[in-house]
């Protein structure tokens, strides 16, 4: 016999936007967060090298981007530690894609064009002979994402949050106004499901009887080196290849790599594929006087994209109660807290501080 729970809130998804959203609602209502995997934050969220970049994304996305800001740098009783720390990003290019440097200098918001050799300066390893123009954003910082998730996580179960991990949403129906679910352990009578399923969010509306918005889970890979020997890279900037080519980050005495490939996949626990790390890694040895001589480790995920890379939160227009906050894309983490506020202000019937982002973001946008 299954065991048999109730709640008003089932919220699907036990990443950064589940936890996130069951932790910034406002009206006592009973929660129930529902993870497939043993651990919470297994996917996208515990493999993100994130980064709080304020000119990253669509209008939406920057506008999330900006009032994620002070939510992040608000030391408080949950979060005692900062959030963020300085990093900053340089922008670099070649000599066939310098005029794109100039282009982004001029449209972004605090980011100034420098020398080259300023650039090096930041980051010796750079190779002159292919280092032709440069930026910097000085205000970009790194964000400790297990601490966001964590204290999220504590302020939800604080609230009376039940979590169950280890078990996934199998089918929904709705009776007698109410959602009756059935997972692989359980079932379960909710009020409203919160569809925050990641690149599983398509799977999990069919499995409900809603239709799908037309998310693509995009693969995207990271390789881990070791540093060049007596170099410390800990205070360099993140270096990014001005149009996506490749981009490089210090963690500890280490880089991480990223070709910064988006290959469409269905939804799966994600692992790098060789081929496109070592194509990467051609395009950073290109960039750097260092040899690649040895991959410590790889790994992957998923960023999930709606068609116009927006995020999709809102109710469903064809599916009573069910909610979807899904689409974040790469944008997941650095638009959280923001995101997170809003989504629980429509769940709640709430007028959101970014109400303009209601119609920009709502579901019933994607019918069409």
């Amino acid at each position: 016999m299954k065991e048999t729970l109730s709640t008003d809130i089932l919220v699907v998804g036990g990443g950064i936007a589940g936890v996130g959203l069951a932790a910034a609602l406002e009206n006592r209502a009973k929660v129930v967060i529902l993870e497939q995997e043993r651990d919470l934050a297994y996917h996208s969220t515990g493999r993100s090298a994130a980064i709080y970049i304020r000119n990253y994304g669509n209008g939406p996305i920057r506008a999330l981007n900006e009032a994620s800001g002070p939510m992040f740098r608000a030391q408080d009783a949950l979060f005692p530690h900062p959030l963020l720390t300085p990093r900053g990003i340089l922008y670099i290019a070649d000599e066939e894609r310098a005029g794109a440097v100039a282009d982004l200098a001029a449209d972004a918001v605090g980011v100034e064009e420098i020398s080259p050799e300023r650039a090096r300066e930041m980051v010796p390893i750079l190779d002159p002979d292919y280092l032709r123009a440069a930026a910097y954003e000085p205000d970009a910082q790194d964000i400790d994402v297990h601490a966001l998730h964590q204290g999220w996580l504590k302020k939800a179960r604080g609230q009376g949050a039940k979590v169950i991990s280890g078990d996934g949403l199998v089918r929904a129906e709705q009776a007698g106004g109410r959602w009756k679910v059935e997972t692989q352990r359980r079932r379960i009578d909710a009020g409203i499901i919160v569809n925050a399923a990641g690149a599983w969010a398509d799977t999990v509306a069919k499995r409900c009887g809603a239709a799908p918005v037309g998310l693509t889970p995009l693969r995207r890979s990271m390789a881990v080196l070791p540093a060049p020997e007596g170099i410390d890279p800990s205070r360099w900037p993140l270096v990014d290849e001005v149009t996506e080519q490749f981009y490089f980050k210090p963690d500890g005495g280490r880089l991480f790599v990223s070709p910064c490939d988006e290959d469409s996949v269905d939804p799966h626990d994600a692992f790098a594929d060789d081929m496109v790390v070592a194509e990467g890694l051609y395009r950073f040895e290109q960039a750097v006087t260092m040899a690649v001589t040895r991959v410590e480790r790889s790994w992957a995920g998923l960023r999930t994209f709606a068609p116009d890379h927006t995020p999709v939160v809102g109710y469903d227009a064809g599916a009573k109660n069910f909610f979807w906050l899904a689409g974040q894309g790469g944008y997941g983490i650095q638009t959280a807290p923001a995101l997170s506020a809003f989504a629980a202000s429509v769940l709640e019937n709430r007028t959101p501080v970014l109400e303009d982002l209601v119609s920009r973001l709502a579901p019933d946008r994607l019918a069409a």
